[in-house]
């Protein structure tokens, strides 16, 4: 089993330019550079489709990610805090009557 190369943000930056920048054709780029065609083409759509926040890396989240998980954990919160307001509600109930 081979292990996948990794390849830093500016190397995949760099061979994006190579394309867009200095007219190289994808598959002229990638055979100079040793990476498949299809890989590169995959990162170029990648830069065009994430507004400067292609190649984030592992565990970067763009900020519309971030605060989806903001929301969820501030929901979790609110309804383990309903939950136990319910159970307050009950428990009191019965000590009244």
């Amino acid at each position: 089993m081979t292990k996948r190369k990794k390849y830093s943000k500016e190397f995949k930056l760099d061979a994006i330019a190579l394309v867009v920048e200095q007219n190289y054709s994808q598959a002229e780029a990638a055979r100079n550079l040793g990476v498949n065609p299809n890989m590169l083409g995959r990162w170029i759509k990648e830069s065009e489709n994430e507004d400067g926040h292609a190649f984030r890396g592992n565990g970067k989240l763009t900020p519309e990610q971030e605060e989806i998980r903001n929301l969820k954990a501030q929901v979790k919160r609110l309804e383990m805090e309903r939950e136990i307001l319910k159970k307050a509600t009950v428990f009191f109930a019965k000590e009244t009557k």
